[in-house]
């Protein structure tokens, strides 16, 4: 919503906002743009009345503001409506699509693009820090953006991606998550494969070779597909991967040979698999394999992804916006390659609606299992959760224990912050996990350090 609202301002229209609580990095950049943001919900916010309302997928009936615009008759449209309708008709789509690691990726080619000067457009769910923002809108042909397979708003339940009509696809993963729209793995699915029916012959896509989800859901592609991997069969095969403690590198076979030589300074094999995933993306719009090493070499990351938020005291803090058991074991063991011989702690919010519900439970203690110190926060918003479908963070830290992993249960950011700063020492590496603002833990937790050191 804060890309869209940087592409409308960018457009010239007058640009206004509200939201519960706002929180960075997208609070910064919305500040950065003069567009204001009213916190909280009310009626007020729509004075004057405006004349369209693009409602987000958070908000739901019985929100005061959405009531006040049904009952006053104000137009209202979606974001990928609007974003179709005002930003794509015309022209070249490139949609990166996936459980995990879409936001990264599309961040990798959004930048590659650049690097190779071709000044693409992009929008991406997240502050890409090589541009320091979310969007751009620039006279290029193409349009690079994210696919959510969230719902896109309260009156229309499908996928935000469907709106896009993409002419190339990146497909990075496919595993069952947001559980508060998708019953089933079957019905995430079925959105994928929704998704990939829309690429039109002449398109191209760009799937992962070691999932027989994406297997499945690319099976009837109409388009060119190519495989992205580790396996000796791979169309774009990533192999002798290092990681260094200030480097990422690897060889990039294409169909066989020799393509590429590679690196980056972000670490984590998955992150390899996204460059790996973009640099096959980059060469179909006929980006050489040079800028391409160029682009890698030069990528800083994402806001909110592997992101030192201070260094205090001998300790470093991460922040990650891990918040499904695949990325929080990714994002550990990440940490694990780039930070060796170092004690990891593992603070975890439980905040997205897929976390907040026992589904993943067995999963959630394996992938928690990477760290060597656990500190569990109590369930966001617990009481929105039916009871019996509900996560325990009494519960999963129980689990843990039994099973010699060292790990507590703290109420929330204060509480944390007075249980570990005690205990933090040289060479103490945490990972805050969290697809939330975390009661401000981010800016706590280093004043606290600060102040004992």
């Amino acid at each position: 919503m804060a890309s869209l609202a940087g592409l409308l301002k960018q457009r010239g229209f007058q640009v206004t906002g509200s939201d519960a609580a706002a929180y960075p990095p997208m609070s910064d950049l919305l500040r950065s743009m003069n567009i204001p943001i009213a916190e909280p919900y009310s009626e007020e916010n729509l004075k004057p009345r405006p004349d369209l309302v693009v409602v987000g997928n958070a908000i739901s009936r019985g929100n005061v503001e959405l009531e006040h615009v049904l009952d006053h008759h104000i137009p209202l449209r979606s974001l990928p409506h609007v974003l179709h309708e005002n930003f794509l008709r015309g022209r070249e789509s490139i949609v990166v699509a996936g459980t995990h690691g879409k936001t990264t990726t599309t961040s990798m080619l959004s930048w590659i693009f650049q690097v190779a000067g071709k000044n693409p457009s992009f929008l991406i769910g997240g502050v890409a820090e090589n541009f320091g923002t979310s969007f751009a809108l620039r006279q290029s042909k193409h349009f690079i953006l994210e696919g959510d397979e969230y719902d896109t708003a309260f009156f229309d339940k499908g996928p935000k991606f469907l709106h896009y009509f993409p002419d190339s696809v990146i497909l990075t993963s496919v595993e069952f998550d947001h559980a508060d729209i998708y019953k089933d793995l079957d019905a995430v699915k079925t959105s994928f494969k929704r998704l990939v029916n829309l690429v039109p012959r002449s398109g191209y896509l760009v799937a992962y070779d070691n999932s027989t989800n994406v297997d499945e859901c690319i099976a009837r592609a109409f388009c060119k597909v190519e495989r992205y991997g580790q396996g000796e069969t791979s169309a774009w095969r990533a192999r002798d991967l290092v990681f260094g403690s200030e480097e990422t590198s690897w060889k990039v076979d294409r169909e066989g040979k020799l393509w590429a030589e590679l690196r980056m300074s972000i670490a984590g094999e998955y992150n390899v698999m996204n460059a790996t995933a973009a640099a096959a993306m980059a060469a179909r719009y006929e980006i050489p394999p040079e800028a391409i090493a160029e682009a890698l070499a030069s990528f800083k990351s994402v806001k909110r992804r592997l992101e030192v938020k201070a260094e205090v005291a001998g300790v470093t803090i991460i922040d990650d916006f891990a918040h499904h058991p695949t990325a929080i074991a990714e994002t550990l063991k990440a940490l694990r390659t780039r930070y060796k011989n170092r004690r990891l702690w593992a603070i975890l919010e439980p905040r997205s609606n897929t976390l907040r519900r026992n589904v993943f439970f067995k999963e959630l203690v394996a992938s928690l299992a990477n760290a060597d110190e656990i500190v569990v926060a109590s369930v966001f918003k617990a009481e929105a959760i039916p009871e019996g479908e509900r996560l325990s963070s009494t519960e999963l830290v129980k689990e843990l224990n039994r099973h010699k992993h060292h790990a507590r249960e703290c109420k929330d950011a204060d509480a944390i912050v007075d249980s570990i700063a005690p205990e933090l020492g040289e060479g103490d590496v945490v990972a805050i996990l969290s697809n939330g603002g975390f009661g401000g833990i981010y800016e706590k937790l280093p004043a606290r350090l600060s102040k004992t050191a």
